[in-house]
């Protein structure tokens, strides 16, 4: 016990390797919090919000669907397809506006017969939705919908390089269409 003592570098070199750990320890941890706080801060993720979504038959014999696209992620979002009940919608019959200020509910235009509404263009081969802006979207003759589908339920997917976004609607008959 005596030599122990009289030693000076006995306790010293258990001291330093202790402080050696408990520093390295600290550092690595955190080097780690700094890293996941940058990566986490910088990652901006894609979100859209779909609302007021609507398929029509209409009575002449057509049918449209109507959709509010709401971007709330932090990054634009490419539309790389719009499907009705799981077909995909031809860009031609696709229509947008991004000019959409009301938030009320989307109403029917018979685009078999009259053209697009104002403000609306007829879609390119995507769509670009920026971060925080809202998009009307309308299609032309969707899938299949006839008269017999009124009243069932048709979903409305729009797919992005990193989601598919999926609503469900019930198909609602124009105010003309008698049975």
């Amino acid at each position: 016990m005596r030599n122990i003592l009289k030693n000076r570098t006995a306790l010293s070199t258990v001291v330093t390797t202790l402080i050696i750990l408990v520093v390295s320890v600290l550092l690595a941890g955190v080097v780690t919090y700094f890293a996941i706080n940058v990566t986490s801060t910088r990652v901006q993720e894609e979100n859209l919000n779909l609302m007021y979504q609507h398929v029509w038959y209409n009575s002449t014999g057509g049918a449209e669907a109507a959709i509010l696209l709401v971007n709330t992620g932090g990054r634009d979002v490419v539309l790389s397809k719009i499907a009705v009940r799981g077909q995909a919608s031809a860009w031609a019959n696709v229509w947008r506006n991004n000019s959409v200020i009301t938030v009320g509910d989307l109403t029917m235009y018979d685009l078999n017969v009259t053209k697009a509404p104002t403000n609306y263009v007829q879609a390119g081969n995507s769509l670009i939705l920026r971060s925080g802006e809202r998009m009307a979207i309308y299609i032309k003759s969707p899938d299949s919908i006839s008269v017999n589908d009124i009243g069932l339920t048709v979903a409305i997917s729009i797919f992005s390089s990193q989601a598919i976004y999926y609503k469900e609607t019930n198909v609602e008959a124009d105010s003309t269409v008698v049975l």
